[in-house]
């Protein structure tokens, strides 16, 4: 973890983090614990009988792994989340407001051009982000 990121999650949650699969994408969300508990307590009161609603809780809680950051500032990842995001040497860890993403250079790469070509092509921001200070 970088010392920038390492230094607010110590300050934020004693370097306690949950890291998760990311549905819309393939990388890893990595949330400070108040953060994944906010969630969490966002994702139970969503109506339990709803198919979609199951497939997202089984897959976001599911694959769920409480980590600790250690002393030089690194997490341990389970294999699964490992190989869900097609991690190995080269990582990129993007920011995000409540939570960061992980995501492997490779894929990071193609998802920043098509990001890039997104933003060429779709000029006009939906309305609740036009009074962002950008």
């Amino acid at each position: 973890m970088p010392a920038k990121q390492r230094e607010r999650l110590m300050a934020e949650c004693e370097g306690q983090v949950v890291v998760t699969i990311d549905t819309q994408s393939r990388c890893l969300s990595v949330y400070p614990l108040p953060a994944w508990e906010e969630l969490e307590e966002a994702m139970q009161s969503l109506p339990s009988m709803e198919p979609a609603v199951r497939r997202l809780k089984r897959l976001v809680i599911g694959y769920a792994s409480d980590l600790e950051l250690d002393k030089a500032g690194r997490i341990l990842l389970p294999p699964a989340l490992r190989e869900y995001a097609l991690l190995e040497k080269k990582l990129v860890l993007v920011g995000q407001t409540n939570k960061l993403e992980l995501w492997s250079e490779d894929l990071w790469r193609q998802e920043e051009a098509k990001l890039m070509d997104d933003i060429e092509t779709d000029q006009v921001l939906p309305e609740q982000m036009m009074s962002l200070p950008l």
